[in-house]
């Protein structure tokens, strides 16, 4: 089944409560897309995503980096990560979509899942890092390459969103929503063909530990 037969229609809120998922829909063509992940995947500081779960060291499959304005170290899942100075291209970007959300980024998570054996869990993105007493969080995330199925769970009731994340597509995590929901990538045998997601955050770096 061809996934990509439908484009992503922009939508203000994906979510039914508690919480703001825009989606943006398609903000780059294919050519756009596939020459953004052709760079991203050879120039980027890519390395094995660490954690640290219920007293184990673990090292998935999952390649990450971190980029950001400041030599920042940004703190999850038990472990510390340190934040590269930003690509150029992937600083434009960045203002690109500044400029499309209407929000200020100064770091971005970059994730990249080779193929479709790779996936991220149920998760939050509510680290004290991300959080200011004037400002929920908001994180843009694009995607580039494989289509992906992507979720949404709430934390207390039986509610659930999943959608089908096109290369070149938005969407911006905002409100309330990493307080009430959760969100996670699917694993899926069928993919075989790579995955970069990029999410902008705006980092507060006087609440790191």
């Amino acid at each position: 089944m061809n996934l990509e037969l439908f484009e992503p229609q922009q939508n203000d809120n994906l979510l039914p409560s508690d919480g703001v998922v825009k989606d943006y829909g398609l903000i780059l063509d294919d050519g756009q897309s596939q020459k953004y992940l052709n760079y991203f995947l050879q120039h980027l500081a890519w390395q094995q995503d660490e954690v640290y779960l219920h007293g184990q060291y673990f090292q998935t499959e999952r390649k990450v980096v971190w980029y950001g304005d400041e030599n920042y170290q940004y703190h999850y899942s038990g472990m510390a990560k340190q934040a590269h100075v930003w690509n150029p291209a992937l600083f434009r970007l960045k203002q690109h979509i500044e400029k499309l959300t209407g929000h200020s980024y100064n770091s971005c998570l970059a994730n990249l899942y080779e193929n479709g054996t790779q996936g991220v869990g149920w998760h939050s993105d509510d680290e004290p890092s991300l959080v200011s007493p004037e400002q929920d969080v908001v994180i843009a995330s694009l995607s580039l390459g494989a289509t992906r199925k992507f979720s949404f769970k709430h934390k207390w009731r039986a509610e659930k969103v999943d959608l089908l994340l096109q290369s070149g597509q938005l969407i911006m995590m905002q409100g309330q929503t990493q307080r009430y929901w959760k969100h996670m990538l699917a694993k899926s045998t069928r993919i075989f063909e790579p995955r970069v997601n990029l999410t902008f955050r705006y980092f507060y770096s006087n609440t790191s530990k």
